[in-house]
């Protein structure tokens, strides 16, 4: 009976060493993730491709499976917020990268807005990045 007893606890000890070590490493703060852009110009015109980057700043890979839940597209960099146009999200062609369709009706700095939500963290992350539409 005694091993029995011996044997029990130890199972208990050993589980709970098991669930112990298992238990998930600390999330990154939302402030160590954001957006750059691949490329910093795109010829003006329509149906025009804009591709970014999510990376966590402190490991520097790119983060995949983030959910953008808000994109704007408009010319605050050159006093014409009004200025704005539809962006549409099409899937990214590698790991970490998401890529939106626009039209960019005239050259000049368009600024890409983004918010999104990464998968177990708190909080958004936004990024504001300004695209130069050339002629």
């Amino acid at each position: 009976m005694k091993s029995s007893i011996c044997s029990r606890t130890l199972g208990a000890a050993l589980f709970a060493a098991a669930m112990l070590g298992t238990a998930p490493a600390a999330l990154a703060d939302i402030q160590d993730y954001e957006f750059q852009l691949v490329d910093q110009t795109v010829q003006a015109g329509p149906d025009k491709i804009v591709t970014v980057r999510l990376i966590n700043k402190k490991t520097g890979k790119p983060v995949s499976d983030a959910i953008i839940f808000a994109s704007r597209l408009d010319m605050a960099p050159d006093g014409m917020q009004e200025m704005a146009t539809k962006v549409t999200p099409m899937s990214g062609t590698e790991p970490g990268t998401y890529r939106f369709k626009a039209t960019f009706g005239m050259a000049g700095r368009w600024q890409l807005s983004l918010g999104a939500k990464v998968q177990g963290e708190t909080g958004t992350v936004e990024g504001k990045l300004v695209v130069t539409a050339q002629q």
